[in-house]
């Protein structure tokens, strides 16, 4: 990748199945920062790794010159600023709070019931938690008309061109994928309950940044199937 600066060090420890750690990836790609990737053994953890995010444990960090950032939403807020152009945050104060909304509204209203249906033991407690996750793509449709007029002024949150909102998003879209193969759920593929959803989708995964950091869509089908498999048996070993 092109250089974010000659004498920049930069790590990032990460798990190739975490959307968290792709919305990263794909922000560092997007900015041309040259960086190591360290895939991580979540089952084995490095001692790097616990020592520079001894709170969570979890992936993805970013360390830059020696100094380490965690939290996803907050790496991407501290590549935006320590990173030349292109920026992801736009300049005007309002358009910026929306911004920190909608990426605050894909993780907190959208992607925790999709965690909780990710781990989910039962089928019945998975459909549960992912009626939630339909629900809620509905208000995410709405969000993606306001920042783009109706789609006149692009297809994208961040306009004609891909902000914030579409890094926090873009992390998903295997699973998105995944997900229409596993559960039948369209998710943001229904263009005809989120037209401008689905031209999102489509349009996100042309980008040359998602065509070459983008897991599998196989891949993770095969990951999620196996999760499940695995909190299934952990509820029949229980009973």
């Amino acid at each position: 990748m092109a250089g974010g600066g000659g004498d920049e060090e930069v790590t990032l420890l990460g798990h190739w199945g975490s959307a968290y750690v792709t919305r990263v990836r794909l922000a560092l790609h997007l900015k041309g920062v040259r960086y190591e990737y360290v895939e991580e053994d979540l089952r084995n953890k490095s001692d790097l790794l616990l020592r520079c995010n001894p709170v969570h444990r979890a992936v993805p960090v970013l360390i830059h010159n020696g100094r380490p950032v965690c939290e996803s939403q907050i790496i991407l807020q501290y590549i935006d600023q320590a990173f030349g152009p292109p920026t992801l945050l736009p300049a005007d104060p309002h358009e910026r709070a929306v911004a920190r909304f909608w990426a605050a509204y894909a993780d907190d209203v959208l992607g925790a019931p999709w965690e909780k249906a990710y781990r989910a033991r039962t089928e019945e407690e998975r459909a549960g938690w992912m009626r939630r996750v339909v629900a809620a793509t509905d208000a995410l449709e709405r969000g993606l008309s306001e920042c783009t007029d109706g789609g006149k002024k692009g297809c994208f949150f961040g306009g004609e061109r891909v902000g914030f909102v579409d890094v926090v998003l873009g992390g998903v879209v295997p699973l998105v994928h995944a997900t229409v193969e596993i559960s039948g759920d369209m998710l943001f593929g229904d263009a005809g309950r989120t037209p401008l959803l689905a031209t999102w989708l489509q349009r996100f995964g042309e980008l040359d940044a998602a065509k070459a950091l983008l897991p599998d869509v196989d891949r993770v089908v095969d990951y999620v199937r196996m999760i499940h498999a695995k909190n299934a048996a952990v509820k029949a070993s229980a009973n």
